[in-house]
Formats: C-alpha cells, structure tokens, sequence
C-alpha cells in the first residue's frame, strides 16, 4: 500500500502562481513514476504532469507546457507541481498518483491515488 497526500491548493487570480505538493509513504519501493491528474467539474480526469523515479524523464500536457513544472525529492518522498500563468480554464481537482510502468500518461495504469485538492483560478 501506498498513501499519497496533496496540498497546496487554493484560490489564485488568473496569471498566478501556486505550488502543488505530493508526500507518498508507506510501501514506495519500486514505484517508478509520480504524476499529477486534474478532474473538473462534469469532465472526466485528465493527464497533467508525470516525473520519473530518477527526475531525469517527464512529460506534459500539451496544455500547461511550458507554464507547470513537476519535480521530485526522493529522499523526501515528494514531488511538486509549480503552476505559473495560471488560467481559469486550470481549476480543476488536482490528484498525485504513482504508476511501476514509468512515465505513463494514462490513468488506469497508475496504482495508488491521494485524495486531491482544488485550483481554483478566478478571471
């Protein structure tokens, strides 16, 4: 087992700034990547950000390229999401998820999921 827990999350203005975080404990052990999903309201969960065990690999989606950056601590557990130039169209229910399969983009090949936290962006 694995427990993820987020935080971080907030009410921001568009062209803000927040900082996601994702401390994993319990079982983390060859657990290879940790990506961040978000969920808005009547949309189904989406792929944002995912980092590889070692940091050296990522990926994004095509639409918060170049405004999140994800990275990770190893010997702290955690990863962030920094989350510049925020827009409104970036609320969402922000997840962190591990996956053993590597710098994956789908949800259903991650393996343990945290509970999430709200973005809210206002225009």
């Amino acid at each position: 087992q694995v427990q993820l827990t987020e935080s971080g999350g907030g009410l921001v203005q568009a062209g803000g700034s927040l900082r996601l975080s994702c401390a994993a404990s319990g079982r983390t052990f060859g657990y290879l990547a940790m990506g961040w999903f978000r969920q808005a309201p009547g949309k189904e969960r989406e792929f944002v950000a995912t980092i590889s065990w070692s940091g050296g690999g990522t990926r994004y989606a095509d639409s918060v390229k170049g405004r999140f950056t994800i990275s990770r601590d190893n010997a702290k557990n955690t990863v962030w999401l920094q989350m510049n130039s925020l827009k409104p169209e970036d609320t969402a229910v922000y997840y962190c998820a591990v996956t053993k399969r590597g710098v994956v983009v789908t949800t259903t090949l991650y393996d343990y999921w945290g509970q999430g936290t709200q973005v809210t962006v206002s225009s």
